[in-house]
């Protein structure tokens, strides 16, 4: 079949489950194009885009600015590997760096590859500047946690989904519950062995788990007080999406490794990081880490471009203004539902909890129906339906949004 010859919808689903490994179950939508907050499926049917894939494309669909930055930087060198130099790396590490208040950075590409860099700088870290014997580092955890699907990350997962029969699985974590401030310090004065705390700022696969205010402010003194590294995953929270640049920032916690993935490129190219100040990231040398295509001059040239994009266009201010705005709508109709019994979230990033069981499929059906009513999201952990669409959103196109939402809820209510 020719590339260029177009795909009916039926077709391009049959090619997937027949050459495609089924790990995933997409909403039976086949998308053929992007602009801005929208997506057209193979019919050219427009849809809202509300899950701006796992809030990487934070920046809308096809910027152009970032696609311009692809473009240019694609005709002139793609990759050389880190067996060289390139003349675009070390211009974006110095961005990345002062953009987000750091020493260094080590660049990577995905989310995964992101947070098992910075386990591995974690232990390194502990080995040889905090004095735990080698084999020995633990690192706390939080139940519930979402931060990839590599084996150590599964390891340290309560998603028996993603763990079972992919054992043996990898020692060295230890699990503690979501926003409690006590089991983190009792778990820090229990060991002197452990060397961070990896935490998601806002639980998002979870079903978008905002913690009590305060807690990430704690958990870092904690951190401070005990010698640990504070290690915030900010892959899906990070870049504007929850009204602040990091979602950390709404406390003034300044992580001491940073993770960053998906809005890092806009959603155009794989680009990950992780940032560390000089006590910490120079315990990485020569040979003990490393990507290919990490750092390569096109997901240099795209991040720098993403990121200016974030700061011209002050999406994190709009995330702040539509956030609030869209959990007022929704709190004002589900005040008379039946159908759904919360709203929760911060900035771009909510969550809807449909009031039925966790194993039903009521919210698979109500995005079902969202998608015939021109709008996409998807469902997470069963009754919960997760909320967000590109930052580039206007308070029109929100409140519209909310009509389709409310609209399509009335069908389902008890």
């Amino acid at each position: 079949m020719s590339v260029l010859e177009k795909l009916n919808a039926a077709d391009a689903i049959a090619l997937e489950n027949k050459y495609g490994a089924h790990n995933y179950h997409p909403l039976p939508v086949v998308l053929a194009k992007g602009e801005g907050v929208y997506v057209w499926d193979t019919d050219g049917k427009r849809y809202y885009d509300f899950l701006s894939a796992y809030s990487a494309v934070n920046q809308g669909h096809c910027h152009p600015k970032i696609i311009n930055a692809l473009i240019n930087q694609a005709q002139t060198l793609t990759l050389t590997s880190r067996a060289f130099y390139n003349d675009q790396l070390g211009r974006y590490e110095e961005f990345v760096a002062n953009y987000f208040g750091y020493d260094k950075v080590l660049p990577m590409n995905t989310g995964a590859e992101a947070v098992e860099t910075a386990i591995k700088l974690c232990r390194k870290w502990a080995y040889e500047r905090k004095g735990i014997a080698e084999q020995e580092a633990q690192i706390i955890v939080c139940e519930n946690n979402f931060h990839g699907r590599t084996t150590t990350i599964i390891s340290f997962s309560n998603d028996e989904n993603a763990r079972k029969n992919f054992g043996p699985y990898t020692a060295g974590f230890i699990k503690i519950p979501y926003d409690d401030i006590a089991a983190l310090e009792e778990a820090l004065s229990s060991s002197q062995n452990i060397a961070g705390f990896l935490v998601e700022p806002i639980q998002g696969e979870a079903g978008v788990y905002v913690p009590a205010d305060g807690y990430l402010a704690k958990a870092k003194a904690l951190c401070e007080e005990y010698n640990v590294l504070f290690i915030a995953d900010e892959v899906q929270t990070g870049i504007a999406r929850t009204g602040k640049l990091l979602a950390v920032n709404h406390e003034n916690v300044q992580p001491d490794v940073l993770i960053l993935g998906k809005a890092l490129s806009g959603g155009v190219y794989p680009v990950s990081a992780v940032l560390a100040n000089n006590e910490v990231m120079n315990v990485i040398k020569p040979g003990q880490h490393g990507s290919t295509f990490g750092g390569n001059p096109i997901a240099a040239a795209v991040a720098i471009a993403a990121l200016e994009v974030v700061t011209d266009e002050n999406l994190a201010e709009n995330a702040t203004v539509l956030g609030e705005l869209f959990r007022e709508k929704m709190n004002d109709y589900i005040a008379q539902s039946n159908i759904a019994t919360l709203v929760r979230g911060k900035g771009l990033l909510n969550a809807i909890v449909i009031n039925d069981s966790d194993d039903s499929s009521t919210a698979w059906d109500i995005c079902m129906a969202l998608k015939d009513n021109g709008l996409l999201a998807k469902p997470t952990h069963g009754n919960i339906i997760r909320f967000a669409p590109p930052l580039v959103m206007n308070e029109e196109q929100l409140l519209d949004c909310v009509s389709i939402i409310t609209k399509t809820l009335k069908d389902f209510e008890k």
